[in-house]
Protein backbone atom coordinates (compact mmCIF):
# COMPACT_ATOMS: atom_id res chain seq x y z
CA UNK A 1 0.00 0.00 0.00
CA UNK A 2 1.34 3.41 -0.98
CA UNK A 3 1.49 6.02 1.75
CA UNK A 4 0.37 9.47 0.67
CA UNK A 5 2.42 12.26 2.17
CA UNK A 6 0.65 15.39 3.41
CA UNK A 7 3.30 17.64 1.90
CA UNK A 8 2.25 16.54 -1.58
CA UNK A 9 -0.83 18.74 -1.31
CA UNK A 10 -1.51 22.47 -1.38
CA UNK A 11 -4.68 21.72 0.61
CA UNK A 12 -6.57 18.78 2.06
CA UNK A 13 -10.23 19.52 2.70
CA UNK A 14 -12.98 17.48 4.32
CA UNK A 15 -15.38 15.51 2.14
CA UNK A 16 -18.50 13.58 3.15
CA UNK A 17 -16.68 10.35 2.24
CA UNK A 18 -13.25 11.30 3.66
CA UNK A 19 -11.11 14.12 2.28
CA UNK A 20 -9.94 15.62 -1.00
CA UNK A 21 -6.28 16.44 -1.60
CA UNK A 22 -5.64 19.41 -3.88
CA UNK A 23 -2.45 20.03 -5.84
CA UNK A 24 -1.78 23.21 -7.81
CA UNK A 25 1.16 24.63 -9.71
CA UNK A 26 1.87 27.18 -12.41
CA UNK A 27 -1.62 28.69 -12.08
CA UNK A 28 -3.47 25.40 -12.78
CA UNK A 29 -4.96 22.59 -10.74
CA UNK A 30 -2.57 19.68 -11.23
CA UNK A 31 -4.44 16.96 -9.33
CA UNK A 32 -7.34 16.14 -7.03
CA UNK A 33 -7.17 12.96 -4.97
CA UNK A 34 -9.80 11.21 -2.83
CA UNK A 35 -8.37 10.44 0.59
CA UNK A 36 -9.78 8.11 3.26
CA UNK A 37 -11.48 9.32 6.45
CA UNK A 38 -9.11 10.49 9.15
CA UNK A 39 -6.63 12.06 6.78
CA UNK A 40 -5.09 15.24 8.22
CA UNK A 41 -6.63 18.41 6.84
CA UNK A 42 -4.36 21.14 5.45
CA UNK A 43 -5.52 24.73 4.85
CA UNK A 44 -5.01 26.03 1.29
CA UNK A 45 -1.48 27.30 0.71
CA UNK A 46 -2.22 29.46 -2.34
CA UNK A 47 -5.11 31.35 -3.93
CA UNK A 48 -5.86 28.66 -6.53
CA UNK A 49 -5.96 25.93 -3.87
CA UNK A 50 -8.32 28.16 -1.88
CA UNK A 51 -10.60 28.68 -4.91
CA UNK A 52 -10.49 24.95 -5.72
CA UNK A 53 -11.48 24.12 -2.14
CA UNK A 54 -14.32 26.65 -2.33
CA UNK A 55 -15.67 25.17 -5.57
CA UNK A 56 -15.44 21.60 -4.26
CA UNK A 57 -17.39 22.62 -1.14
CA UNK A 58 -19.99 24.24 -3.43
CA UNK A 59 -20.37 20.89 -5.23
CA UNK A 60 -20.81 19.09 -1.89
CA UNK A 61 -23.65 21.49 -1.07
CA UNK A 62 -25.18 21.52 -4.56
CA UNK A 63 -24.37 18.61 -6.91
CA UNK A 64 -25.29 20.57 -10.05
CA UNK A 65 -22.52 23.12 -9.34
CA UNK A 66 -20.36 23.79 -12.42
CA UNK A 67 -16.62 23.98 -11.87
CA UNK A 68 -14.64 26.80 -13.48
CA UNK A 69 -11.07 25.91 -12.59
CA UNK A 70 -7.98 25.97 -14.79
CA UNK A 71 -6.78 22.38 -15.21
CA UNK A 72 -3.34 21.16 -16.15
CA UNK A 73 -3.30 19.99 -19.77
CA UNK A 74 -2.44 16.37 -19.05
CA UNK A 75 -3.26 12.94 -20.43
CA UNK A 76 -3.02 11.19 -23.74
CA UNK A 77 -5.20 12.16 -26.68
CA UNK A 78 -7.40 9.12 -25.97
CA UNK A 79 -7.73 9.98 -22.27
CA UNK A 80 -8.73 13.55 -23.09
CA UNK A 81 -11.32 12.23 -25.56
CA UNK A 82 -12.80 10.02 -22.82
CA UNK A 83 -12.67 12.83 -20.26
CA UNK A 84 -14.46 15.22 -22.66
CA UNK A 85 -17.20 12.62 -23.16
CA UNK A 86 -17.51 12.18 -19.38
CA UNK A 87 -17.87 15.93 -18.91
CA UNK A 88 -20.92 15.84 -21.18
CA UNK A 89 -22.81 13.47 -18.84
CA UNK A 90 -25.35 15.63 -16.97
CA UNK A 91 -25.49 15.66 -13.20
CA UNK A 92 -27.88 12.96 -11.99
CA UNK A 93 -27.25 10.66 -14.95
CA UNK A 94 -24.85 7.82 -15.70
CA UNK A 95 -23.48 6.23 -18.84
CA UNK A 96 -21.80 2.87 -19.19
CA UNK A 97 -18.20 2.33 -20.20
CA UNK A 98 -19.59 0.72 -23.36
CA UNK A 99 -21.79 3.69 -24.17
CA UNK A 100 -18.85 6.09 -23.87
CA UNK A 101 -16.73 3.70 -25.95
CA UNK A 102 -19.34 3.74 -28.74
CA UNK A 103 -19.48 7.54 -28.71
CA UNK A 104 -15.75 7.92 -29.19
CA UNK A 105 -15.04 4.76 -31.25
CA UNK A 106 -13.05 3.03 -28.52
CA UNK A 107 -13.37 -0.06 -26.32
CA UNK A 108 -15.02 -0.25 -22.87
CA UNK A 109 -11.80 -1.41 -21.20
CA UNK A 110 -9.88 1.54 -22.67
CA UNK A 111 -12.59 3.88 -21.40
CA UNK A 112 -12.29 2.30 -17.94
CA UNK A 113 -8.53 2.78 -17.99
CA UNK A 114 -8.94 6.45 -18.92
CA UNK A 115 -11.50 6.89 -16.13
CA UNK A 116 -9.05 5.41 -13.65
CA UNK A 117 -6.33 7.78 -14.89
CA UNK A 118 -8.49 10.87 -14.28
CA UNK A 119 -6.41 13.50 -12.46
CA UNK A 120 -9.45 15.67 -11.68
CA UNK A 121 -12.28 13.63 -10.12
CA UNK A 122 -15.40 15.70 -9.38
CA UNK A 123 -14.38 18.21 -12.06
CA UNK A 124 -14.24 15.41 -14.64
CA UNK A 125 -17.07 13.37 -13.10
CA UNK A 126 -15.87 9.83 -13.79
CA UNK A 127 -18.16 8.60 -11.00
CA UNK A 128 -20.98 8.99 -13.58
CA UNK A 129 -19.51 6.13 -15.65
CA UNK A 130 -20.67 2.68 -14.59
CA UNK A 131 -20.61 -0.89 -15.82
CA UNK A 132 -23.46 -2.04 -18.06
CA UNK A 133 -25.02 -4.01 -15.19
CA UNK A 134 -23.61 -2.52 -12.01
CA UNK A 135 -21.32 -0.02 -10.39
CA UNK A 136 -18.07 -0.91 -12.15
CA UNK A 137 -14.72 0.16 -10.76
CA UNK A 138 -13.45 3.50 -9.58
CA UNK A 139 -9.94 4.95 -9.67
CA UNK A 140 -8.60 1.47 -10.63
CA UNK A 141 -10.30 -0.10 -7.57
CA UNK A 142 -12.93 -2.83 -7.71
CA UNK A 143 -13.34 -3.93 -4.07
CA UNK A 144 -17.08 -3.39 -3.45
CA UNK A 145 -16.52 -2.55 0.23
CA UNK A 146 -13.41 -0.45 -0.42
CA UNK A 147 -13.02 3.27 0.13
CA UNK A 148 -13.03 4.32 -3.54
CA UNK A 149 -16.22 2.48 -4.44
CA UNK A 150 -17.90 3.79 -1.30
CA UNK A 151 -16.92 7.30 -2.45
CA UNK A 152 -18.39 6.56 -5.91
CA UNK A 153 -21.64 5.36 -4.32
CA UNK A 154 -21.81 8.51 -2.18
CA UNK A 155 -21.21 10.78 -5.20
CA UNK A 156 -23.91 9.02 -7.25
CA UNK A 157 -26.40 9.18 -4.36
CA UNK A 158 -25.50 12.86 -3.84
CA UNK A 159 -26.55 13.44 -7.46
CA UNK A 160 -29.80 11.49 -6.94
CA UNK A 161 -28.68 8.20 -8.47
CA UNK A 162 -29.50 5.27 -6.19
CA UNK A 163 -29.31 1.50 -6.46
CA UNK A 164 -25.57 1.04 -6.71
Amino acid sequence: MTTIQSDWFCAVIPAPFGAVGIRTGHDVVTELMYLPPGYSLIPPSDSLAKETARQIQCYFRRPDFLFTLPLNNIGTAHQRKVWNAICSIPCGQVQSYGSIAKQIASAPRAVGQACGANWFPLIIPCHRVTAAHGLGGFAHHNDAAGFHLQAKRWLLAHEGIHGY
